[in-house]
């Protein structure tokens, strides 16, 4: 599968006291991605939620810090998706400054996908599964 990019910018509220993306943020620009990424294919996480009544759990990120982001920072936020196994789904994910697309993070994330109700593990439904090859 091709590499989704989805522009961002860093706002006041994503940086700590000396303006920098505080570390922890990082993981909400991969998870917008990972979600904009759904909506670009046609699928909203709500209407996973209730049809076929699917979650995605995060259960392994490995991030790389290269160097920060600031405030008012434009950012492309990428990721790659492919299927790893019946269940999960790996993304590889980087975050770049839009104006030099200067590499500021790398990271690898595994998602889960789980029973609504019982969140227990479940297949990828199978729309996914086609879009993920």
């Amino acid at each position: 599968m091709s590499e989704f990019r989805w522009p961002a910018r860093v706002y006041w509220e994503d940086t700590d006291g000396g303006g920098i993306v505080y570390y922890a943020n990082y993981l909400r620009f991969l998870e917008r991605s990972r979600t904009e990424w759904l909506r670009s294919l046609g699928f909203s996480q709500q209407e996973l939620a209730r049809e076929p009544g699917v979650l995605f759990a995060v259960v392994n990120v490995s991030v790389d810090y290269l160097r920060p982001a600031r405030l008012d920072d434009e950012l492309i936020v990428t990721c790659v998706p492919r299927a790893d196994g019946a269940v999960c789904m790996r993304f590889a994910q980087r975050i770049l400054r839009a104006a030099e697309a200067e590499p500021l993070v790398n990271a690898e994330v595994r998602v889960a996908c789980v029973d609504a109700r019982t969140l227990r593990p479940t297949k990828l439904p199978e729309p996914l599964r086609d879009a993920l090859k």
